[in-house]
């Protein structure tokens, strides 16, 4: 899942005219009151795409589906392991062939059950082609992926082979392939169940959606607000413990910040690097700081023949070591990162993967040995790196101009690095997927399952869902292909680490540092805890 950021302030004139709402501190109009049951206010920023499960993958959007939406599997707020959640049992004998049954009792919340069709008609949508989701890469695991989604052609056929329902409440998965990690993949967003009503009238549904989660959506107004609601009658055993959520629009964390010390927001995700050495005097034990499951990175345009020619994988390991990341994160962020030393995060421990040290020098901060590489590897294209950002919200600014002046000095060279703002998180999205970059940019990541396999593949697999600079390597692929099929734990760990190598050699991507999560919040709520992904665990927060 791609990205973090928080947009535009909302004025409170425009929040009165919503049922139930206020703008900030003070418990009238079911606003609070002490008995968990008021609605909170908390900063957010819209969404690239509609809130289609299959087709969102940025933190924005999926803050919204972890609401409203549950799936066979969930991962646990404290640990990030994958219970079931929607799943009675998940089956196989082979890592290849499972068989899937649906707990009973569960419905969305416009009534409809919730059945094995629900999940299969929602997995078949996501992966077709002609739907042009942006997760449908992972479906791709599953048979028939190539005849509903080629590379090259036209569709052949408009469901998965691998997708059977064999009863009311059970359906088959058939892979391509052994993947033993497979059932642990199904607390991801993309493999929510739909109802009826999203393909009866769809247009109607994506206005305002409807899912199976501990919350509704009551009113949606881009650029401003989204209202979500405790739904009653949900069946799970999270419900919400508050009445519900209030996600207001801001382009800039400062005033979401701002608003928050005012007493006109309750919760804040995302406290701005200029606050940082105010946020525990300002907040006291009100401030959260946690490891997170985020890398920040920076990635290069491979469709830009600049950077896919022989030698320029010099120049970006030379770039990664004109970057002095201990004083930036000690200057800028205040404790809230560690300088990254390998491309996925320590929340996965090293069992499950994080191995520190394996980036080598190549993140050690050494100026003449970049000034040698990135010479011998033809110097910079044009004589010049422009890192792009947006520059709505997360401090992007502020750190992009430390590691333009971080390389520049380590360059001797004050014109080498520049920053090239784009405003809004949403145009940075689309010129990204439109393939516009011509140079760095930057890639935060936030895992979407705690798997080491998540911080690989999505990102660096050829044609993968998130492999925004569309970097391609065979022996990558390969390795990848190799630890998926592999069902001794250790074993696929070991291979995986050997495919991160080969991301290490040719310098995929410059891995900058690890990201803790970040909240402040109002002395009107109470049990505020972030996720491993850094989300708000937005259910279990009581309000008054």
């Amino acid at each position: 899942m791609r990205g973090v950021t928080h947009a535009g302030r909302v004025a409170c004139a425009a929040a009165v005219v919503l049922a139930a709402s206020a703008c900030g501190g003070g418990g009238g109009d079911g606003y609070g009151g002490g008995d968990g049951g008021g609605v909170l206010s908390s900063s957010w920023g819209d969404p690239q795409n509609p809130l289609e499960p299959a087709n969102t993958n940025e933190v924005q959007g999926g803050k919204v589906l972890d609401m409203i939406f549950r799936g066979l599997k969930k991962y646990d707020p404290k640990t990030g392991e994958a219970k079931d959640m929607l799943a009675e049992k998940i089956d196989t004998t082979d890592s290849q062939n499972y068989t899937i049954t649906v707990k009973d009792g569960w419905t969305f919340s416009n009534g409809e059950k919730v059945t094995a069709q629900s999940f299969v008609d929602a997995w078949n949508y996501g992966a077709s082609l002609k739907n042009n989701q942006r997760n449908a890469y992972f479906f791709a695991y599953i048979d028939g992926y190539d005849k509903v989604h080629p590379e090259s052609g036209g569709q052949s056929a408009d469901t998965l082979s691998g997708l059977k329902v064999t009863g009311p409440l059970t359906f088959t998965v058939k892979l391509g392939q052994k993947f033993s990690s497979f059932p642990d993949t199904l607390g991801y967003n993309a493999f929510a169940p739909l109802p009826k009503a999203f393909f009866d009238d769809h247009d109607a549904w994506l206005k305002k959606p409807v899912g199976n989660g501990p919350y509704q959506v009551d009113n949606y107004t881009r650029g401003s607000q989204m209202s979500l609601r405790k739904w009653d009658d949900y069946p799970g055993n999270d419900k919400a413990r508050n009445g519900g959520v209030d996600l207001k629009v801001y382009t800039d964390n400062n005033t979401a910040y701002t608003d928050l010390i005012a007493g006109n927001l309750d919760l804040v995700d995302d406290v701005p690097a200029s606050q940082l050495k105010n946020v525990k005097n300002d907040l006291g034990d009100r401030y959260i700081n946690t490891p997170a499951g985020i890398i920040q990175t920076l990635a290069f345009p491979f469709y830009d023949n600049d950077w896919n020619k022989p030698g320029s994988e010099k120049v970006r390991k030379g770039l990664s070591m004109a970057i002095d990341r201990k004083q930036i994160t000690d200057t800028i962020f205040q404790q809230t990162r560690t300088p990254a030393t390998d491309w996925t995060s320590p929340v996965l421990g090293e069992e499950g993967g994080y191995k520190p040290g394996l980036c080598g020098d190549a993140c050690e901060y050494n100026a003449e040995e970049a000034r040698k590489l990135v010479k011998e590897g033809g110097g910079l294209p044009g004589g010049q790196v422009k890192i792009t950002y947006n520059a709505d919200t997360g401090s992007h600014k502020q750190w992009v101009d430390a590691v333009c002046n971080s390389i520049n000095n380590a360059l001797d060279n004050d014109r080498a690095c520049a920053g090239n703002p784009v405003g809004t998180f949403a145009d940075f999205r689309n010129q990204i997927t439109g393939k516009k970059m011509s140079g760095p940019f930057r890639a935060g990541w936030q895992m979407d399952y705690p798997l080491i396999q998540n911080f690989l593949q999505p990102l660096y697999y050829t044609n993968a869902s998130s492999n925004d600079g569309k970097w391609s390597d065979k022996k990558f692929d390969g390795l990848v292909d190799k630890a998926n099929g592999q069902t001794d734990t250790a074993e696929a760990v070991k291979t995986f680490q050997q495919a991160e190598e080969v991301v290490r050699d040719n310098m995929a991507a410059i891995p900058l540092w690890y990201q803790n999560g970040s909240a402040g919040y109002s002395d009107r709520l109470s049990d505020v805890e972030l996720n491993p992904f850094s989300v708000p665990v937005y259910n279990e927060i009581k309000v008054g």
